[in-house]
């Protein structure tokens, strides 16, 4: 009987030990694979609009003051919701009710509150300092829906958004950085909660973002940053090579998916974790000698030399 009762206790404290970590594998694997269905479904979606930008009105007042504002809800109601499954949607006063976590846990493990307009969700978009004079922006308030998969999704819109083309002949010479800027370009940027207001609500888990760029043609991203460590002074050959050390299954973003994790960087913590500044490399090749890069610091995406070194932040796909 003794060693029998030894045997169990034995069996009890490894299962201890190991069921979290056991269990954790799962919750992940869950995730990864319900993550990877919502991108397939929401790319499929905003492919068949035909364009994504001049949904809604906004009203103001003789003061200059927004007094009704359907931009984003009309973008759900009228285009979004034509094309995805939507079982319902909630306007900025009650995005709970679409199961949108006002507290959530971002990728750095600081507690945060969700934003509620697009303002609130970047600065930047609001800046004359870092927005070309050609373009403006308004504050247009968030709108909430759910899926008929269960999953929650706050949206953040910008109804002037454009698209944008870059000319490589504006370096053919080699001798120029090619500056722009995604605030211009991006019309609406979703941060789903895959399984509602249930825990553990923490961004790079069962939380993330999906950004869309370009009101025709759209380009779609979802990165999710692998493990958030910021890699300093790494050189273009060594790039792609840091993040596959640092995870199988990282990588180097891309120009989109580096401008995605630059503009929802309040989002995901990187607006005030230590270190997190300056320029980052992404995999995306201008011509022979240039690379893309975005500056998280500023919020412009610009063409530098291959030669110098740059910060790395890898994602997952």
């Amino acid at each position: 009987m003794a060693e029998i009762l030894l045997s169990l206790t034995i069996i009890g404290v490894v299962a201890a030990i190991t069921l979290p970590s056991l269990t954790g594998n799962i919750n992940e694997r869950t995730w990864n694979t319900q993550r990877k269905a919502l991108y397939a479904r929401m790319s499929q979606a905003i492919s068949l609009m035909p364009a994504l930008n001049g949904y809604g009105t906004l009203t103001e007042d003789e003061n200059g003051s927004v007094t009704a504002d359907t931009a984003a809800e009309t973008f759900v109601t009228d285009g979004l919701a034509k094309v995805l499954k939507i079982n319902n949607i909630c306007d900025s006063e009650h995005l709970a009710d679409c199961g949108m976590v006002k507290n959530y846990t971002d990728a750095y493990g600081s507690t945060k509150i969700m934003p509620d307009t697009l303002y609130s969700f970047n600065s930047w978009f609001r800046s004359a300092e870092y927005i070309e004079r050609t373009f403006s922006t308004i504050n247009t308030k968030a709108v909430a829906f759910e899926t008929q998969n269960g999953e929650s999704i706050i949206v953040f819109y910008n109804p002037n958004c454009r698209t944008e083309f870059i000319n490589e002949e504006q370096n053919l010479e080699l001798s120029a950085t090619t500056h722009t800027f995604p605030q211009s370009n991006m019309c609406v940027n979703f941060v789903y909660d895959l399984n509602g207001n249930k825990g553990p609500n923490t961004i790079a888990k069962d939380m993330g973002i999906i950004t869309v760029f370009n009101s025709v043609d759209a380009i779609v991203v979802a990165p999710v940053l692998s493990t958030g460590k910021v890699t300093p002074n790494v050189s273009w050959e060594n790039s792609a090579k840091t993040c596959t050390n640092e995870n199988p299954e990282s990588r180097l973003p891309n120009i989109d998916e580096g401008s995605a994790i630059m503009l929802s960087k309040n989002i995901l913590g990187l607006n005030d974790t230590a270190g997190v500044s300056g320029f980052y490399r992404t995999s995306s090749v201008f011509n022979a000698r240039m690379v893309w890069e975005y500056n998280i610091s500023n919020g412009v995406r610009q063409t530098e030399w291959k030669t110098g070194n740059r910060n790395i932040l890898c994602i997952k796909r």
